[in-house]
Formats: structure tokens, sequence, C-alpha cells
């Protein structure tokens, strides 16, 4: 199944306005050979820097990532919400998103081993429509209120303003893939990327070979 579009923002120290100004300086990524590191290389790339002209290091999760640029041990790295919104409201400048680059680019998935789930058919479809329901719950303008409250619950430094706005971004259609569907476009698009920034190089162009539907199918039917 799929989940959502990667929530994925450039977001720069408040000094770094523009991609020019990110010359010469060190960017942070969770790992040098992740899609969302690939994504930054993508950014910066078409924001017209070639690899020559910035440095990249490995710093870890989103956690640490965030922490170290409030410190500016780096001039930028790849946030996903709400840790963009946090950022943007404490003076940190969102260069850029990356779904409004894209367009389409599948973020999270349900990924499992083939062996495991033609041994644990019924307990996969059952987590499949579970999560499915969840994303559908979110979705109904009826339970905003409710979902804003558990967010707080677990970021209890978020204020009101910015978990209302957290909502807004992560709520589907806009958000979380409405049905939990998997974005075939999104797919394609994550594939060309490491086929051009990925280690191997090799040319990867078949999502299928990844994807399995019949037990999503089955799930939601």
């Amino acid at each position: 199944m799929g989940g959502d579009n990667g929530f994925l923002s450039l977001v720069t120290v408040p000094e770094v306005k523009t991609y020019a100004d990110l010359m010469g300086r060190t960017l942070s990524v969770d790992a040098l050979t992740t899609g969302y590191a690939f994504v930054l290389l993508d950014l910066l790339e078409r924001g017209g820097l070639k690899r020559g002209d910035f440095e990249v290091m490995k710093a870890g999760g989103v956690l640490q990532r965030w922490d170290e640029l409030k410190q500016k041990k780096q001039a930028g790295t790849m946030l996903i919400t709400p840790f963009d919104i946090i950022a943007q409201a404490v003076g940190f400048n969102v260069l850029q998103r990356a779904i409004d680059v894209y367009g389409h680019y599948q973020g999270l998935v349900g990924a499992t081993r083939r062996d495991w789930a033609q041994n644990n058919t019924k307990a996969l479809e059952g987590f499949i429509l579970a999560y499915v329901q969840a994303v559908d719950w979110l979705g109904d303008p009826a339970n905003k209120d409710e979902a804003i409250s558990i967010l707080r619950g677990h970021l209890q430094q978020m204020s009101p303003e910015l978990a209302a706005k957290t909502y807004t971004v992560l709520a589907p259609p806009q958000g979380f893939t409405p049905k939990a569907k998997i974005d075939m476009e999104g797919v394609n698009k994550v594939l060309e990327l490491r086929s051009r920034y990925g280690e191997s190089k090799r040319t990867l162009s078949d999502p299928t070979k990844y994807f399995d539907a019949k037990y999503y199918d089955v799930a939601i039917k």
C-alpha cells in the first residue's frame, strides 16, 4: 500500500534565502543512499548548483538533523512535516517543497517480504484495512479537532495554530494518500531519481516489480 508524498521540504538557516546562498555551504541528509537524499541533490541541481558547489554530510534522523540545523551546524536539510512548519515559525526558510516541484512522489509505503505475506495473509490484510480506515477517519472534517488534539498530545510544545496548520498539510486528500493507494507516478519519480543519483547507476523503470496489489485489493473490497 501507499502512504504519503513524503512531505519533504528543503529547509535552510535564516540567512540562506536562495539556492545561490548555498554555494560553498554544507547540507545534511539522513544517509547518502536514501531516496530523500536524492531529492535533495535533485532540488539543488534544479536550483542551479553542481555537485562541487556544496557539501553533503550524513547527520541521522529528522530529529537530529533539525537539532543540528537549529545550531547552524549545517546550512540546510530535508525536513518532513511538521518540522518544516515548526522551522518556518521560528525564522528558518522553506526553500522548496518537493511535491510542488514533482507533482507526484511516493514517500512512505507499506512493505513486507513476499514469503511473510504469503504466510500471514489475514494479518496483512487486516493491517492494510485498519490503516485505510485510519486515513479515512483523518480525512473526515468531523474529526479535525480530535485529530489536532491527538497530534498535540504527542507534540505538547506545538501551539494550537501550528497544529492546525500541520493538520491542513497532513490530512487527505492533499496529505496522506486517500485509501493509502500506491501512486505509480510517484514510484516512477523515486526510481528515476535513484537511477540518476544511486551509486549503482542502474536504470530502474518498472514499478510493478516492487508492488503486489492482491493483498490491498482483498483488504479494501
